[in-house]
């Protein structure tokens, strides 16, 4: 029988007992990740230089983090936009085309690697207030999933502090609120903006007190009417952002949680949402990584696609493949050697028709589009909302907007845009002798990033056959 001296189990006890306590403690050490989503949020804040925006708690954060000047959703459109948060992949690669209740859904060798799952994997608790919309929404495995009404933002405030205090183990949690998106109304129609939800925001601003949009133009009585409900819908949610940034303080965690914000794409208005025009795609985005990002704005552009690979790198997970965002460490330390040159985005549909598929590619001054079915007319009343009609009483469109309007209704296979000296692409100039070196090498740059990602929709027939499901139904699609 062997035999024990027992300064040595002792000794022995106390190096196991040390190595727990390592363990345990490395654990309860681990970075803390709070992801924030805003609903059909474009460039409409204080810190984005609005002129209408108050968004003071929104511009504090912004101040405190690495702010991203040029920074892309994957898709303009919610479900493949929140996909390509989840997976890090375009939605031509995850499969998430379109809405939910259009029928797509991540294809199934994506579905166990999503953020969450992974974080859980991790051994963090993984919690969600606020819709997901991404399918199959069985495939998320969540710990917590929070009720509150998300515009009513003390409401959130309150239910991320009780899911943030209910344990030392580290949290990912991830918070989508509703506003700025449009709500039902009875008695205002099915696209109106709410005003006021629990008092918030305290004050109220009517169409007298805005402007049209800088890329729309557009100044019809009702339409800014409209505009007025959604900066008030954004009043709102900075409320909310400053409950909840008080709240994670008060928590004890603001020092040891990656906090990012970003709106989901642009604002549901003509030229904006369900588009690949910079009204769509691009959003404001901050990072506030302790001991890691710079108060700084970066000029570095991003895509919704680096949110993966960001939160992996932070918690020290190891990264699934494929793979096509990068992690912004260097970015928001100010380092942005080496970074991408070129920023990539796409669309597919937005409901179920129609099939309309575009892709897009900028560099730090042009931006090229090209739609895949040109000519195809517009015909898309987003989620059932008139306001993407609005703009067709000639009496109330500025003229420059005349045009860049013809062509969002019935795009032309190529557009270019000099975002310098037209950064609300008015004026495409894809047919200029002066531009056709710019449009070579942009058009070389995009066919590599689809090569890259491994477009589906390079080959004509597979783009045939999607629009022919389209046209099918929900029923034909997998």
């Amino acid at each position: 029988m062997a035999r024990f001296h027992p300064r040595l189990l002792s000794i022995a006890s106390l190096l196991l007992g040390l190595l727990l306590s390592a363990s345990s403690a490395s654990s309860q050490n681990r970075i803390n990740v709070l992801l924030v989503t805003s609903d059909d949020l474009g460039l409409q804040l204080g810190c984005y230089g609005d002129p209408v925006a108050v968004t003071p708690h929104l511009d504090a954060l912004a101040a405190d983090s690495t702010r991203f000047n040029v920074a892309y959703v994957a898709q303009a459109s919610c479900s493949p936009s929140r996909s390509a948060m989840f997976t890090g992949l375009y939605p031509h690669t995850n499969g998430q085309y379109a809405l939910t209740n259009s029928g797509y859904s991540l294809h199934r060798q994506f579905r166990d690697a999503t953020l969450p799952n992974r974080l859980a994997q991790e051994g963090y608790r993984t919690g969600i207030i606020g819709k997901l919309h991404v399918a199959p929404e069985s495939s998320f495995h969540w710990s917590f999933r929070g009720k509150a009404n998300t515009r009513d933002v003390a409401s959130v405030a309150n239910t991320a502090a009780e899911f943030i205090g209910a344990s030392s183990q580290p949290f990912f949690l991830m918070i989508n609120y509703s506003d700025p998106h449009w709500e039902r109304n009875q008695g205002k129609g099915p696209w109106f903006f709410q005003d006021q939800v629990e008092g918030q925001p305290v004050t109220v601003l009517t169409g007298k007190d805005v402007r049209p949009f800088p890329f729309q133009g557009y100044r019809a009585p009702q339409h800014l009417d409209r505009i007025a409900g959604y900066y008030n819908a954004v009043h709102r949610l900075d409320a909310g952002i400053g409950m909840l940034m008080a709240k994670l303080k008060s928590s004890g965690h603001s020092e040891d949680t990656l906090v990012l914000f970003l709106g989901d794409h642009g604002p549901p208005f003509a030229r904006g949402k369900t588009t690949c025009y910079e009204a769509g795609l691009r959003v404001p985005f901050f990072v506030r990584w302790p001991g890691v990002s710079k108060p700084i704005v970066s000029d570095a552009m991003v895509s919704s696609v680096d949110i993966v690979p960001t939160v992996l790198d932070a918690v020290g997970a190891p990264l699934p493949t494929p793979m096509h965002g990068h992690s912004l460490r260097k970015p928001v330390a100010g380092d942005t050697s080496d970074w991408r040159p070129y920023l990539a985005a796409e669309f597919h549909s937005h409901g179920l028709t129609p099939f309309f598929p575009r892709r897009a590619i900028r560099d730090d001054r042009y931006k090229l589009i090209h739609n895949l079915l040109p000519g195809n007319p517009l015909q898309i009343r987003m989620d059932g909302d008139p306001g993407m009609d609005e703009p067709r009483d000639p009496k109330y469109i500025e003229s420059e907007f005349e045009r860049a309007y013809q062509n969002w209704a019935a795009p032309p296979q190529w557009e270019l845009f000099d975002l310098e000296s037209d950064p609300w692409e008015l004026h495409n100039v894809a047919g200029e002798p002066s531009m056709a070196a710019v449009r070579t090498r942009l058009t070389a740059a995009l066919a590599e990033w689809e090569s890259e990602t491994a477009d589906p929709l390079r080959d004509p027939r597979f783009v045939e056959e999607m629009a022919a499901r389209a046209k099918a139904g929900p029923a034909s699609k997998k």
